[in-house]
């Protein structure tokens, strides 16, 4: 190759990086007022469905599989079926009981969803949290910072130590919803690539 063809290529791949990067301006009142209208939205339309694919590592170990995740208030399914060995696990429940199913021989309780999680497949997911970041709200009784894209649209959250990245979104819905979430906090991560949503039905 060329060195001005070794150029040109580096020269689309960088285009490539920038295109794919999402503009974060700072908080303007007019993103501000967007995001409060999203938020008041969204936050009442308490029941929802999406399908996605999940990815989550640990700097280690880490898994992914197709997720279907059902939200009805307080009450959530949420099935992981991994592509390679076919297996399913599930973990439903509310604000105060959580069960795991499909790890172990038997489903497996406990008060936190979370720490099933951890204790039964490694994975470091900040459910409660993630209940709003994966629909790009701020999480509730926890301050947080905000960077926006050039439609008023969160480009990134910082809350509790993590950093929420939306690198796409449907913005053909009304009012738009996060396509491609990116979570990470030290060496955990959380992506999330949403295929469809189904909001209030």
């Amino acid at each position: 190759m060329t060195r001005g063809l070794r150029l040109a290529a580096l020269l689309i791949a960088l285009l490539t990086l920038v295109a794919c990067a999402p503009v974060r301006v700072r908080e303007t009142p007019a993103a501000l007022a967007a995001q409060m209208a999203r938020e008041a939205n969204l936050t009442s339309q308490t029941q929802w469905t999406l399908v996605a694919h999940i990815g989550v590592s640990n700097g280690q170990d880490g898994g992914s599989g197709e997720l279907d995740w059902h939200q009805n208030g307080d009450r959530y399914d949420f099935t992981v079926r991994a592509p390679v060995t076919g297996k399913t696990w599930k973990l439903s429940g509310d604000a105060t009981h959580a069960v795991l199913e499909g790890v172990d021989p038997q489903p497996v309780r406990g008060n936190d969803a979370e720490t099933l999680l951890h204790e039964g497949l490694g994975w470091d997911v900040p459910l409660a949290d993630l209940r709003a970041w994966i629909r790009g709200l701020r999480a509730p009784n926890a301050s947080a910072d905000v960077q926006y894209d050039a439609q008023n649209l969160p480009a990134v959250i910082t809350q509790a130590g993590w950093k929420v990245e939306y690198r796409d979104w449907f913005t053909d819905r009304d009012p738009p919803l996060p396509r491609r979430v990116y979570a990470s906090k030290g060496q955990a991560r959380v992506r999330v690539a949403i295929e469809s949503w189904n909001v209030g039905d």
